[in-house]
């Protein structure tokens, strides 16, 4: 069974960080490309960032670039989304996703989706 279990979410303060885990099991995490996105109440899903299937390449959406960083251990079959420089604007409910490819995309198109962290920013 095919699982993405998401992780290190919490309750922080604005300008504090964070380090959400995606952790595969089932399969191979290094054959595909991940991407973090996000849904905060009464909004659409956004694409946060994602990153190559050999994470030698990013990508982000605008909001967060320069204060979100996302890696990967294949290793570990785990892929990270370090937040810095949080605001409550980034309060929601973060997934990761698997993409069958080599390249990363913000869009749509993940077949495999975690069940969700809840990240909160608030003082």
């Amino acid at each position: 069974q095919w699982l993405l279990v998401e992780s290190g979410g919490g309750l922080v303060q604005p300008g504090g960080s964070l380090r959400l885990s995606c952790e595969a099991s089932g399969f191979t995490l290094d054959h595909y490309a991940i991407g973090w996105f996000r849904q905060a109440p009464g909004q659409e899903r956004e694409g946060v960032g994602c990153i190559s299937n050999s994470g030698t390449s990013t990508n982000y959406a605008n909001s967060v670039k320069g204060r979100f960083t996302i890696s990967r251990d294949n290793a570990k079959n785990t892929v990270y989304l370090q937040m810095n420089s949080l605001k409550p604007d980034d309060t929601a409910v973060y997934y990761c996703a698997a993409l069958d490819s080599p390249v990363c995309t913000l869009q749509n198109g993940y077949a495999s989706w975690g069940r969700g962290t809840q990240v909160t920013v608030s003082s």
